[in-house]
């Protein structure tokens, strides 16, 4: 089952300050939900609390190490592998969500990258890895004129790099 990863990040890579997202795009969001509706997402618990909700229409799984953690209409597990491993068991697409921990993990893991680049430089404080990298390649891009500007582009893994 592929393993997706949906993101938007800002020109200078920053996809987060404190628990909020530091830009407001007409759009970008209903892009975000055509993508990953009827599937699982997999998101920290930062992003989770960011949120406050599970989102209509998808299954959500919370990754954290806190033991303690319960919210009601979701899955917790203590590891993304864990995580990864109950969401492909729904036999839904998979995808992560974020935070920036979670990006990092599962960049080497995802066989497909979903992003939105948000065409300003913002301050902030959790960030996207580098990419593309060598590992992906695109397979489709759209540019839409908004409140702010941003492109979508949608990247595979290469198969040789696998």
């Amino acid at each position: 089952m592929r393993l997706s990863m949906v993101v938007a990040r800002s020109l200078n890579n920053v996809i987060g300050n404190g628990s909020e997202i530091p830009w407001r795009v007409k759009g970008e969001q209903k892009l975000f939900r055509d993508i990953t509706m009827g599937g699982v997402l997999i998101m920290g618990r930062k992003t989770f609390e960011s949120i406050g909700r599970p989102l209509p229409g998808r299954e959500t799984i919370i990754v954290t190490r806190n033991t303690g953690t319960n919210h009601a209409g979701c899955k917790v597990a203590h590891s993304l592998a864990q995580a990864i491993a109950m969401a492909q068991a729904s036999n839904r697409p998979v995808y992560i969500v974020g935070g920036g921990d979670i990006y990092q993990q599962a960049l080497p893991l995802v066989d497909e990258v979903h992003l939105s680049t948000i065409q300003t430089n913002v301050d902030g404080d959790v960030f996207f890895p580098d990419f593309p990298t060598n590992e992906f390649h695109l397979v489709r891009e759209e540019k839409f004129n908004s409140n702010i500007n941003y492109t979508y582009q949608h990247y595979l893994r290469t198969k040789e790099a696998n």
